[in-house]
């Protein structure tokens, strides 16, 4: 069985950088974390873009939006009403501190995880996207994609995520930026590798980690 360190070496050597998050800002960032949930990366992207055309992805030019304008907007990522009042709700508590990521990140420090839980929306996947891509901070984020890497792997836990992330450790010395690809090359090899509908591409898996 891979060790997390070994696995990702493996990974990067294979594909080598990602270059995540497809976006041109921080804002964009955290929207697309928002409208990805429960579809795929087209259908959050086409909300995006209409967003950004209506709002430059400004944060005071959405926050002026009624909810069923917003609802409108992103309505191609699917739960839209739901998505909108996470949108408000989150971009609202960011602005107390006017969008100051660095100094929300040392003013909650271990407990901005659970901090960012309490906000109306926000997920554990979506939590931890943030630390990492926003915050800056070092986490494992176990996605579908991840966990059905690690199963295939031998690894138990694999069910959901919260129990995934529990018994998985990241290196002590895991930098942001290892983070970082490290869930980017989890999720671009699942994404290339890993379908269920394409036996060959099982294979390869089985070949490339030596699985039995």
């Amino acid at each position: 069985m891979l060790d997390t360190y070994t696995l990702y070496r493996k990974l990067y050597e294979h594909m080598g950088p990602q270059g995540w998050w497809p976006a041109e800002s921080k804002i964009e960032i955290i929207l697309g974390a928002i409208l990805v949930q429960n579809t795929n990366w087209r259908n959050a992207d086409y909300a995006i873009q209409t967003l950004k055309k209506k709002t430059q992805l400004q944060v005071q030019n959405i926050l002026k939006l009624e909810i069923e304008e917003l609802q409108t907007l992103i309505k191609s990522s699917g739960f839209y009403k739901n998505k909108a009042q996470t949108i408000f709700s989150l971009l609202r508590w960011l602005q107390q501190f006017n969008l100051d990521y660095q100094a929300i990140a040392e003013k909650y420090k271990s407990d901005l995880r659970s901090t960012l839980l309490t906000i109306k929306g926000i997920g554990s996947e979506t939590a931890d996207v943030l630390i990492v891509y926003i915050f800056g901070g070092v986490t494992f984020i176990p996605d579908s994609y991840t966990r059905r890497i690690y199963r295939k792997l031998g690894y138990k836990h694999t069910e959901n995520y919260e129990k995934l992330k529990k018994h998985i450790m990241l290196p002590e010395n895991f930098t942001n930026e290892d983070a970082n690809e490290f869930h980017a090359l989890l999720d671009n090899f699942g994404k290339n590798y890993f379908n269920g509908k394409d036996e060959k591409k099982y294979t390869f898996l089985d070949c490339y980690f030596e699985i039995t």
